[in-house]
């Protein structure tokens, strides 16, 4: 047997330290990264074997083990895969960064070995196996590369040198023994050695890896009672093997049944209840992915509060890498569980930040995509499950007509709103359109607090009496998307709300014309003397289309922004100057009528100023508004009451 003493260069003793104290965040990162290069191994040989018959390999077990000595404070991460032959453990183990994987690949790439089995190898940078150091103070590999007689001891604590040595009686493949820093202080606040911790580990990094990854019973997992009792000789527990190695976004649909499905959403979401929805994506070509998402039953509490915790599992190869990747999924689609498992990714040193590139953006996008298609298929397929999906996650997904310009069509498509045309059932803009009457170029809408308060508002009274379907928008998202979203299957949104109407048949509207011009005429001096008693809270008082029944309404501009979402901005602390708004009159109520007969009879009338300001506060008052000095008005209404009786 031959010993050798190699020192690290400086900048890798630099980097080495960096990478225990730096790179990794979460220090139980080291198994995972451990186990990828065992799964690694054994893929390795896999593939040898099949190419080179003389290694002579038994590949009929191929396992990672796991083995503890907490007495001895060590543990084992043993593989019977490829191995290594002593250059190898010299040129990839005391050289940082430089990946026995890569190198494998990139051999197998200018071989023409292009098969999907390759596609299955995880490292990439080649510093996963020195963040072992992280959690142990001395660290121990021996190999044997298949095919090979004379094994390799590799030993290093992590500071300043290695060793090298040759054995003569390694098994084949790959074990490394970490002598593990004492338990329950600043640098270590796991027991390593401990089965529980071991199982959290790999449950969460490394449960659907390929092959199997087993851990050895053993007496000190006897309760306390039990512990100093000896192990009876005759029998032997079975090792536990303890990922599942079912990665179902990996497995054809024929071979999966639902529970499993329903299983693995419970597990990552953490909800008790079936999904209400289930989506595989496969994805080939120069990027490949796979995703298996799942759209709940019902919404979380949490849904609209700052903080909660959105995106998918994000895996790479089948490694795990991180819970809610929020760059693969969009804000309005928060709701959505699942898995995301990319062949390739472009991720930092650690495996845990992903690099925003072209890949991302991809898979953002066809996600995105996906999600919608399924909600299209779900509204003919199950309209049951959609009534369900648009009640739970309706308000959020309008969110998307906000922030995702590209597929406002597709959510407009699969969107649905509570209308004039039924109280019990929503309506969809196709059915909408559907139902549009002769010459009708618009879809009507107006926003407000509750359907109750939208179906009384003045605004409503010309609609209501021609049978013009108008949508009723309670949302406060509702807002802010229909000044975003010109237009549906080429029919412009319109706020009932805003600018002027012009209903009815060509004739009818000529007609209308002829006597408005005389109304006009007749109420201009009111009109403008209203005008100017009311400049500071109106821009314009003039005679209206819209009222059939109430005196008065007031209506925005075409172009200026609504109360609400003057509020809505406040709310979130943008300033926004006050656009003032139109105040109509209804010429044919007997409130307007004799306020104009008393205008024209007596213009001086120290009552009038009152009335236009009462007048102008019952129409804020009837679209549910509040008037500017709330006191003042019951002092005016209670005037005229008393003078009334």
């Amino acid at each position: 047997m031959s010993t050798e003493t190699f020192e690290f260069q400086v900048e890798a003793r630099q980097l080495l330290q960096m990478m225990i104290h730096s790179i990794y965040s979460n220090k139980d990162v080291f198994l995972r990264e451990l186990v990828s290069n065992a799964s690694d191994a054994l893929d390795k040989l896999r593939l040898e074997a099949l190419r080179d018959d003389s290694l002579g390999a038994d590949v009929s077990d191929l396992h990672i083990a796991l083995e503890t000595d907490p007495q001895a404070r060590t543990l084992t991460v043993r593989d019977n895969g490829i191995g290594m032959s002593r250059a190898e453990v010299v040129e990839l183990i005391g050289t940082i960064a430089n990946s026995g994987t890569a190198s494998f690949l990139r051999e197998l790439k200018e071989a023409g070995d292009s098969s999907a089995a390759t596609q299955g190898l995880i490292g990439q940078f080649g510093v996963g196996f020195y963040s072992s150091f992280m959690v142990a103070d001395e660290v121990t590999l021996l190999t044997r590369r298949a095919g090979e007689s004379q094994g390799t001891r590799w030993t290093s604590s992590g500071e300043g040198t290695y060793t090298v040595e040759t054995v003569d009686d390694a098994p084949q493949g790959t074990s490394i023994v970490l002598r593990l820093k004492p338990a329950d202080t600043e640098d270590q606040l796991y027991d390593y050695t401990s089965p529980w911790k071991l199982r959290e580990i790999v449950k969460r990094y490394s449960d659907f890896i390929t092959w199997p990854i087993r851990m050895a019973a053993r007496p000190a997992e006897q309760p306390d009672a039990e512990a100093d009792a000896e192990p009876d000789p005759g029998t032997e527990a079975e090792p536990e093997t303890l990922n599942s190695m079912k990665a179902l976004w990996a497995r054809s649909r024929d071979e999966v049944t639902d529970e499993e499905y329903h299983e693995l959403y419970k597990h990552i979401s953490h909800d008790w209840t079936d999904p209400l929805e289930t989506i595989r994506l496969q994805a080939e070509g120069t990027f490949e992915y796979q995703a298996l998402l799942f759209i709940p039953a019902h919404a979380p509490q949490d849904l609209f509060l700052q903080g909660y915790k959105r995106g998918v599992q994000l895996y790479v190869k089948r490694v795990f890498i991180m819970d809610d990747c929020e760059a693969l999924m969009p804000q309005y689609l928060r709701f959505v569980k699942g898995v995301v498992d990319a062949q390739d990714l472009s991720l930092n040193v650690s495996r845990e930040i992903l690099q925003q590139d072209r890949q991302i953006q991809l898979m953002h996008r066809r996600l995105a995509k996906k999600v919608l298609s399924t909600v299209k298929d779900m509204m003919s397929a199950h309209p049951e499950r959609y009534a369900t999906f648009w009640r739970e996650f309706g308000r959020v997904l309008k969110e998307g007509l906000l922030g995702d310009p590209e597929n406002r069509d597709a959510i407009l498509g699969v969107s649905s709103f509570a209308t004039t045309h039924d109280k019990d059932q929503p309506t969809t803009l196709a059915q909408y359109v559907e139902r549009m009457k002769d010459g009708q170029e618009h879809i009507y809408y107006l926003t407000g607090e509750s359907r109750q308060t939208i179906e009384n508002s003045p605004h409503m009274e010309a609609f209501q009496a021609r049978g013009i379907e108008v949508l009723l928008l309670t949302d406060p998202v509702d807002e802010v998307w229909v000044d975003t979203a010109p237009q549906f299957d080429g029919k412009e949104f319109r706020s009932v709300a805003k600018g002027e109407v012009d209903l009815g048949t060509e004739e009818e509207k000529q007609q209308a014309d002829t006597e408005r011009e005389q109304q006009q005429e007749q109420y201009a001096p009111l009109l403008t003397w209203m005008a100017a008693q009311l400049a500071d809270q109106v821009k314009e008082v003039r005679l209206s289309s819209r009222l059939t029944v109430s005196p008065a309404c007031v209506v925005t501009d075409t172009h200026d922004v609504t109360p609400a979402l003057e509020n809505l901005y406040r709310a979130m602390g943008q300033e926004i100057p006050h656009a003032k708004r139109i105040l109509e009159l209804n010429p044919a109520h007997p409130l307007v009528t004799a306020l104009q007969q008393a205008h024209t009879a007596t213009p001086d009338a120290p009552t009038l100023p009152e009335t236009a300001e009462l007048l102008h506060g019952l129409a804020l008052l009837a679209e549910g508004g509040e008037v500017p000095d709330p006191a003042r008005f019951v002092k005016l209404v209670s005037s005229r009451l008393e003078h009334t009786l």
